[in-house]
């Protein structure tokens, strides 16, 4: 006499309760690319009320069945059986039933396989689908784009490191990651698993960005090989670098030199990430600089003593930077 695990279509209270004949890790959902081959991470556990049945050292054969598990009212959901050769999908599975490890790989996928898929076992004497388990396969004409993430601060002077991961569902033939930074780099690329044992790929650039990098783009392109053609996708992002003032300069207005009693406007501008906070102004006295305002901008109506050198400086939260000096020029004083 057979014995087998409950199936669909026979009735049993027990499984309404989310009891299970079998249980197996896949997925939740996988997305391929049209003509590209796809693994599907499986491995499988037999309950403790069968586990007496299960005997692994019997050839145990894997099926695979779309959309409904009741493959006894849908004899056609099944589309692959490694126990036979002439499948309805081109696959094989790879990894060592024996061992309750059922990954598998199917090729050349055509949208039309986009569905829901449960996997069953079948051996002697035990023979169980897991109904309460599938792994979405959702083809795509088109890669999704590679995800570019950033570890530690985007700071001048700082290594960074950036990461860019691309899923890699045909591990056989992964996505090739490139990158273009607006400096020089050497990267790290790596074929790694995921927590769901699915397959990505990461390539990893590690540089020190100064303030010129910011606002600049870098991308990351992965090109996947289909056949005798290749599939591109990239993901670009925008440095966000932060850095102290640069550029810091003071004008003066007018610059010629002006008569005791007439308005002068002096300006300070600076570049920084994050903005300036402060801009500070300072006029050389005796040598030695003297605070004499705050602002973006000093006016004063001048008087005897305020000719000479002045400077600005600007400050964030990273620094401060400091400009050259102008010349604020009196009529009738010495050279003028």
């Amino acid at each position: 006499m057979e014995i087998q695990g409950a199936e669909i279509g026979v009735p049993c209270v027990l499984a309404c309760f989310g009891r299970r004949d079998l249980i197996a890790t896949i997925p939740d959902r996988l997305d391929v690319l049209t003509g590209s081959c796809i693994q599907i991470p499986c491995s499988f556990d037999i309950p403790g009320q069968h586990r007496d049945t299960f005997n692994s050292t019997i050839l145990t054969s894997g099926v695979w069945i779309k959309e409904n598990p009741d493959f006894g009212l849908h004899p056609d959901n099944v589309i692959f059986n490694s126990s036979i050769t002439d499948n309805r999908y081109q696959g094989k599975i790879t990894g060592n039933m024996s061992q309750k490890n059922c990954t598998t790989v199917f090729f050349n996928l055509t949208t039309s396989y986009t569905n829901r898929y449960f996997f069953r076992i079948e051996s002697q004497p035990f023979r169980a689908t897991d109904t309460g388990k599938s792994v979405d396969i959702v083809v795509w004409d088109l890669p999704s784009s590679p995800i570019i993430t950033v570890s530690g601060e985007m700071r001048e002077g700082t290594l960074v490191s950036f990461n860019c991961s691309a899923v890699a569902p045909c591990p056989e033939h992964p996505p090739e990651l490139t990158w273009t930074l607006p400096t020089q780099f050497t990267p790290k690329n790596q074929l790694q698993e995921i927590p769901d044992q699915t397959k990505s790929v990461l390539s990893t650039v590690t540089f020190t960005p100064s303030y010129l990098h910011h606002e600049k783009n870098i991308t990351c392109t992965a090109v996947y090989p289909v056949g005798a053609s290749n599939k591109t996708a990239e993901h670009n992002m925008m440095l966000n670098v932060s850095f102290s003032p640069k550029d810091t300069s003071a004008s003066i207005s007018p610059a010629d030199p002006v008569s005791v009693g007439s308005c002068v406007n002096l300006t300070c501008s600076s570049t920084a990430n994050p903005p300036v906070t402060t801009f500070t102004w300072f006029q050389i006295s005796g040598g030695k600089p003297t605070q004499v305002a705050s602002g973006l901008s000093y006016t004063l109506n001048v008087t005897v003593g305020d000719g000479g050198l002045y400077f600005c400086e600007a400050r964030n939260s990273h620094g401060c930077g400091k400009s050259k000096e102008v010349q604020l020029a009196i009529k009738g004083e010495t050279g003028t």
